[in-house]
Order: C-alpha cells, then sequence, then structure tokens
C-alpha cells in the first residue's frame, strides 16, 4: 500500500484519487463532451482556474486514468486520451447522474438530456459507449463488440443535446 492513504479500504483508495471538487469533472468532460486538450477542458462550465486543471490532469495521468501525448496536428498541442480504468467509470458517472436529476435541483438542462439517454439505456447502453470511447482513445482493435447498427450511444446523447439546444433557441 502507498504510504500517502489513509488506509487500505478500496472506497478510501478510490476517493483519493477522485474524490476532490474538480477530478471527476475533468473526467466527465473528457468521457460526456469529448474534451481532449487543456483549453477545451478550461473552458467547463464550472470554470476551473488553470492551475487546478493542470494539478488534477498530472494527477490522474500519473494514477493511470489518462495518458498524454502530443497532439501531431498542433507540436505546441498535448492530447489527453482515457485509459481503460478510466472508460470503466462510465457507469459509476451514469450513477450519480442519475441519481442527481433524481434528487437534486438539476437546471442544466443540456446535461439533463445526456444523463436520461444514460438513464433510460442502462447497463447496455453504458457497455455500448464504453466500447465508442475504447475506439476514440484506445484505437481501432479496442472494442469489445462490434459497433452497433443504427445510432451510438454518443450519438444519441449528442442528439438529445442539440434537441434541448433546439427547444431553448
Amino acid at each position: 500500500m502507498r504510504k500517502d492513504v489513509r488506509s487500505g479500504c478500496p472506497i478510501n483508495q478510490s476517493l483519493e484519487i477522485f474524490g476532490d471538487r474538480w477530478t471527476l469533472l475533468v473526467l466527465r468532460d473528457i468521457i460526456f463532451a469529448g474534451a481532449r486538450h487543456f483549453r477545451e477542458l478550461l473552458a467547463g462550465p464550472e470554470r476551473i482556474s488553470s492551475n487546478i486543471l493542470s494539478d488534477r490532469l498530472s494527477r490522474l495521468v500519473e494514477h493511470g486514468l489518462l495518458t498524454r501525448a502530443g497532439d501531431p496536428a498542433h507540436q505546441q498541442k498535448v492530447v489527453y486520451s482515457l485509459t481503460e480504468q478510466a472508460i470503466e467509470l462510465v457507469p459509476v458517472l451514469a450513477q450519480i447522474s442519475s441519481w442527481g436529476t433524481r434528487h437534486l435541483p438539476a437546471d442544466d438542462e443540456l446535461c439533463v438530456a445526456r444523463a436520461r439517454v444514460l438513464d433510460e439505456g442502462g447497463p447496455p447502453l453504458w457497455e455500448a459507449y464504453m466500447d465508442e470511447l475504447r475506439e476514440i482513445h484506445l484505437g481501432p482493435g479496442a472494442r469489445r463488440t462490434p459497433a452497433p447498427e443504427g445510432p451510438t450511444a454518443g450519438e444519441r446523447m449528442q442528439a438529445a443535446y442539440e434537441a434541448v439546444l433546439r427547444a431553448g433557441a
């Protein structure tokens, strides 16, 4: 066991990695909003400061939830990618989101729209979305199942998001 953790309890050890105010939001933006660059993450709705974002990204890389690589399209940019460990958090984030929409006064209709798609689709949709993330972040051979026919989980969430945007316009 690492010396800088309070106990060997798996809940405690997990919270040591992503139990602060910002880390799950950074992961949320990578997983559900497709953010891959520092500036995209900095532009999130909660207005994280650049020094906190830098620290959280470093910690996520250190703990093996993200990888960091140079962006081939832009020499001065870095691309962050999810690892399998981070992709496996999709069900956890879906459950947190579902709980929040049921019990809290969630007023961000864009986030709520995506949460409803995840909630209604349940574990089969979460698994499909995790496979999409594997393909995006780990490479084309990382899928565990063949791509489905029809709209993907990501496309379904995006369609719900766009429907809210159109309704608000």
